[in-house]
């Protein structure tokens, strides 16, 4: 992202309006210990759960986590977001997340089990056309979470060859290809039944991938090979240091930008879980307390993590130790119902 040193950082918060959310909240970033400071909102659309910003960082696109899901695009080169257009459906129920691929924004539609791709135009608008659906199919043996597919992430590969699909209902990920305006499974890698795969980063290095799985508490290690868009599964390993006292539901997963660690957030819980990357392999270090309920998505930016706790209604940061990769927690504000956090850089000035 072009001038981010000299224009600063913003973050851009995604919540649940229906639980309360103010819809898309943005803050201002200090360089100096990464805390937040809350600037302005917009509430065009319900449920603005997740974001995602244009590689340069001058739009910004939101999946509406509805029955009727839709996507909508932001110019953010101003003071507050400035909405372009109207919402354009996905054709599809629950878009629980959305990233950008191939000239196209994709949506994880949680609700249909299904991915859906929206044409960008050259402006960064959607384009109003018909979506392009697909469907995934298959369940798994965790009732009543896994009795049909449902899509939870969809994202590029770091060669941006491949678009990789999470689906929690049928313990699988999907390698996919966009061409001539069609959405195909390459492969389907199927993971430990009732495992219930949430979200998938990709290590900097592009050789291997870390699984969160929601249904059990774990981390998948996965070798990816994007020459031939292969995912193996190597191991599973435990976001906590032994069995949970109660509720535990991991949420968010995060990659350092130099491959040394790895997060994850776990909900009832509420801690934050530090990996270190040992080769094929991933080697807890420690847990830390998320400072609210309920965190649902984590960011790492410039040494600091975030966090959006949902129920706690709150946005914390922490800093990261550079030797042992451990969170400390530095500050929050208040978000109602928060759900996600993405970072890019400040207005012009």
């Amino acid at each position: 992202m072009a001038d981010v040193g000299r224009r600063g950082r913003r973050a851009y918060i995604g919540s649940f309006t229906a639980a309360g959310g103010h819809g898309i909240t943005t803050a201002s970033v200090a360089a100096e210990n990464g805390a937040l400071t809350v600037q302005s909102g917009v509430r065009d659309v319900p449920d603005p759960a997740y974001l995602a910003l244009s590689p340069a960082g001058d739009t910004l696109y939101a999946a509406s986590e509805t029955a009727d899901g839709t996507v909508v695009a932001y110019r953010v080169t101003g003071a507050r977001p400035e909405l372009l257009g109207s919402p354009v459906p996905v054709a599809g129920n629950g878009p629980t997340h959305l990233s950008l691929f191939d000239g196209h924004v994709l949506t994880a539609n949680y609700g249909s089990g299904s991915v859906t791709a929206v044409p960008v135009r050259s402006d960064g608008t959607l384009a109003d056309t018909p979506p392009i659906v697909l469907r995934h199919t298959g369940s798994g043996p965790h009732t009543p979470r896994q009795q049909a597919p449902h899509a939870h992430q969809v994202q590029p590969d770091p060669s941006g060859r491949w678009a990789v699909s999470v689906d929690l209902g049928t313990d699988s990920v999907r390698v996919c290809t966009l061409t001539e305006g069609t959405l195909e499974v390459h492969r389907e890698i199927a993971l430990r039944p009732g495992s219930g795969p949430r979200h998938l980063a990709f290590h900097p290095h592009g050789r291997y991938a870390y699984v969160v799985n929601e249904l059990t508490p774990t981390v998948t290690v996965c070798h990816w090979d994007a020459d031939d868009g292969t995912l193996k599964p190597l191991t599973e390993v435990p976001v906590l240091p032994g069995a949970p006292a109660g509720d535990a539901y991991p949420s968010g997963i995060v990659a350092s930008p130099d491959g040394r660690f790895v997060w994850t957030a776990t909900r009832g819980e509420d801690v934050l879980s530090t990996f270190a990357v040992e080769d094929e392999d991933l080697r807890l270090v420690g847990t830390v307390p998320c400072a609210g309920h309920w965190p649902r998505a984590l960011t790492e930016a410039d040494g600091f993590l975030y966090v959006a706790n949902e129920r706690s209604g709150d946005v914390s940061w922490f800093v990261l130790d550079p030797d042992r990769g451990l969170p400390r927690h530095e500050g929050s504000i208040e978000v109602p119902a928060a759900s996600c956090v993405v970072l890019g850089p400040g207005p012009a000035v």
